[in-house]
């Protein structure tokens, strides 16, 4: 008996494209590895984009890049709307962070990582380069048990009374900026407790799905609008709930957000933003609380790498050893 053909709609991506989105995220980890400490964001975010774009070409997929390094005009590779992939494959929305966290791979801090998500066309919010408002939290809480439009008092205690605990006992991630200065006031007020990081909110936000492990219970504060998307795509998979509000700044802004088709008056849900089969993967630059970094051990290099795909809720980690070609910088 012949085998039932497979209907691609219904069965979402391919499973093996998990695997190899990991070794794109993981080839843009060990280049921009090379720059760490190094002082020069510019030339690491360049060697995790170069590297990205490079095997993201080799990738069976006919990808449109929905969230990247900026438009045409700002960016010479992964630009929103550039195509990727080798074109003989399902037709993908792609968001990258080649780099994530730019600034703590320059100076050799926790936490930086290379990260891209894949979603079935038309999977991905279309997010412009702008703050976004956000609040997240991780699986087995009741829907909108917090809310971005709540006082952080109010989601705070909400969250303590589902948890089951004291809202002492509660850690809120926060970025560490000028502007949240009245939001860690206010935490800390009612009685939680803040953990400031001072970059890499999609982190953050992943930290929320493991409290035990994290000790992070909710994200909080304005980050990155395209972060907020490659974080719900993460959420996509793993579980948890984040909603988030465009902040735009400034005339040109709220145009570009016009231009994109987002509704900077919108608060988006985690489905808004990330929908359908969503494959997430992320490999560690410098070791974090939620990835090692990379290790160099002669030609070969190790890396640690969590993807994950919606479709079948499967979290894999990986750790690899690759062999490499020295590059002298």
């Amino acid at each position: 008996m012949s085998a039932a053909p497979i209907d691609k709609a219904k069965d979402g991506l391919d499973r093996v494209l998990v695997l190899e989105i990991a070794r794109v995220t993981e080839a843009a980890a060990v280049a921009a590895a090379r720059w760490r400490g190094r002082g020069n964001e510019k030339a690491a975010d360049k060697a995790a984009v170069d590297s990205m774009r490079r095997e993201l070409g080799r990738v069976n997929i006919d990808g449109t890049v929905v969230i990247g390094e900026g438009e045409l005009d700002e960016a010479p590779m992964l630009f929103i709307g550039e195509k990727v992939g080798t074109g003989n494959g399902p037709a993908v929305d792609i968001a990258v962070d080649p780099l994530e966290g730019t600034t703590i791979c320059a100076k050799a801090m926790p936490n930086s990582l290379a990260v891209l998500a894949i979603a079935e066309r038309g999977g991905l919010l279309h997010a412009p380069d702008m703050y976004m408002n956000k609040i997240a939290i991780g699986p087995g809480y009741p829907e909108g048990i917090v809310d971005l439009d709540a006082s952080p008092a109010d989601n705070l205690h909400a969250l303590a009374k589902a948890k089951g605990v004291r809202i002492n006992e509660i850690m809120a991630c926060i970025l560490d900026r000028p502007r949240h200065a009245e939001l860690i006031k206010a935490v800390r007020d009612c009685g939680a407790g803040v953990q400031l990081i001072p970059d890499g909110d999609i982190a953050g936000v992943i930290w929320t799905t493991d409290p035990a492990e994290t000790g992070i219970d909710i994200y909080l504060g304005s980050g990155g609008a395209p972060e907020g998307v490659l974080a719900a795509a993460a959420l996509r998979c793993i579980g948890g709930q984040i909603q988030g509000r465009l902040m735009p700044m400034k005339d040109e802004e709220r145009v570009r957000a016009a231009k994109m088709g987002a509704d900077v008056n919108r608060k988006y849900t985690m489905t808004d933003m990330a929908s359908g089969d969503v494959i997430f993967s992320a490999t560690g630059i410098t070791g974090g609380s939620l990835l090692g970094g990379v290790h160099f051990r002669g030609d070969f290099a190790e890396t640690e790498t969590v993807v994950m795909r919606a479709k079948s809720g499967t979290v894999r980690r990986i750790k690899t050893t690759l062999r490499t070609v020295a590059v002298r910088t």
